[in-house]
């Protein structure tokens, strides 16, 4: 991944472009930290799809598996019987 500052990015904006589609992911930066990344259309969409759980995957992970849940409980109610007619 090549570097680049803002200012350089800004100036140079069409060349940080083509060096995204030939080299891959670009990394801009202000005042010598690293602040964006300007990756290729493809990429970006693997990225995404790939980090997008789904519902079983979530309620299986270890995170929803917890104490900390917070679950009213039952009461011991019985159902009312609705007459027919």
């Amino acid at each position: 991944m090549s570097h680049w500052s803002v200012q350089d990015a800004k100036a140079r904006f069409s060349a940080m472009i083509d060096a995204c589609l030939t080299e891959g992911a670009q990394v801009v930066s202000r005042r010598g930290v690293d602040i964006a990344v300007i990756a290729p259309l493809d990429e970006w969409k693997r990225l995404q799809a790939a980090s997008q759980t789904g519902l079983k995957a979530l309620l299986l992970s270890d995170e929803a598996r917890t104490d900390d849940l917070i679950v009213a409980p039952r009461g011991r109610l019985r159902r009312r019987v609705v007459p027919a007619g």
